[in-house]
């Protein structure tokens, strides 16, 4: 059984507290800093936070820098252990503000948890997200099949995905509700799809190839009408697995139920890039090809505005600074084009 530190733990708790009602976390985040924390307590042999010393802060540096993932056996990598570091960091300075521990922690000894200068600049810096373009993505969607049920809704999903960009968790969220097939739009309400940082826009289908469309409305449409799914019913439902005699569990048909979480999805749509000899892409990185599509045809600054507002955007600057970065050699090849 885990060692704990009842002390420890209610001022935790608090803490915790803060997070969700003073700074309006989630539980996704909660959980993670949960985690960081404690990782940090088994390298003090969860001695109370109230005897900190410096000498904590770093071995629980040393202790990071050679952790391993429990899934790969690999070494963390520099951003995970940034990440975690900052995490309890950030818990160290609120501790030092707080009754029964400001006398024994200063708010400065929270700088002992700062990343050394090299693994930081590692950790911070910009990589090349790899993204599919329209035509692996194009040739991935049309070698899906289509003959279940479960092929047909996941095909339509893949199609949903090139038509919005939208996040795998806000489309794996999404209700029949808010799909608008007569204004070719979606309603990503943060009150019941999972949208980052819970905000509420709406998203109008993309230009992208006519097939896209017509597989998604045949979905949606055989969805209300066949299956006769109701507004509060999953645009990507779960299936219904049943005990078949003399078979076993078997997959019987959709449950109307969204999905806990985009895992799932997130398998179907590598899966289709595989089953096409390509390489795989995670869902997200759709949301760079549509970018970089966006950027090639949209004729105006206005354009490309609603372009950067459709995928969830309150700045262009996002799009630009996320999705659309310039090497330092395309660079040069705009510059010395200009006449």
């Amino acid at each position: 059984m885990t060692k704990r530190n009842l002390e420890n733990e209610r001022i935790k708790r608090a803490y915790f507290n803060y997070l969700r009602d003073a700074k309006g976390k989630d539980e996704t985040t909660l959980d993670k800093v949960a985690a960081a924390i404690m990782r940090y307590e088994q390298t003090t042999g969860f001695k109370s936070f109230k005897q900190f010393n410096p000498e904590h802060a770093g071995r629980f540096k040393k202790h990071m820098a050679k952790a391993k993932t429990e899934r790969t056996g690999t070494p963390l990598a520099k951003a995970t252990i940034d990440a975690i570091l900052r995490m309890v960091k950030a818990f160290i300075e609120w501790l030092a503000c707080q009754n029964g521990y400001k006398s024994r922690i200063s708010y400065t000894d929270a700088a002992y948890f700062n990343n050394n200068a090299k693994d930081a600049r590692v950790a911070h810096a910009r990589r090349e997200i790899p993204y599919p373009s329209m035509e692996q993505c194009d040739h991935a969607f049309s070698q899906m099949p289509s003959a279940t049920l479960i092929e047909k809704r996941n095909r339509a999903g893949f199609a949903l995905l090139m038509l919005t960009g939208a996040r795998d968790s806000a489309l794996t969220s999404l209700r029949l509700k808010h799909v608008d097939l007569i204004e070719k739009q979606v309603s990503q309400d943060a009150r019941e799809v999972r949208t980052k940082n819970s905000k509420t826009f709406y998203t109008w289908f993309f230009p992208v190839d006519e097939m896209y469309l017509a597989c998604f409305t045949e979905w949606v449409t055989m969805q209300r009408k066949d299956m006769l799914f109701g507004p509060d019913d999953a645009v990507f439902p779960k299936p219904k697995i049943e005990v078949v005699k003399d078979v076993g569990f078997q997959t019987t048909g959709l449950t109307g139920e969204i999905y806990a979480n985009a895992n799932a999805f997130r398998e179907i749509i590598k899966g289709a890039f595989v089953n096409a000899g390509i390489r795989p892409f995670v869902p997200h990185s759709f949301r760079k090809t549509l970018v970089k599509f966006g950027d090639r045809i949209c004729g105006t600054r206005e354009q490309f505005k609603a372009w950067s507002m459709n995928l969830g955007h309150d700045s262009i600057d996002t799009t630009l600074t996320s999705y659309l970065q310039i090497s330092v050699e395309r660079q040069g090849e705009l510059i010395k084009a200009l006449k």
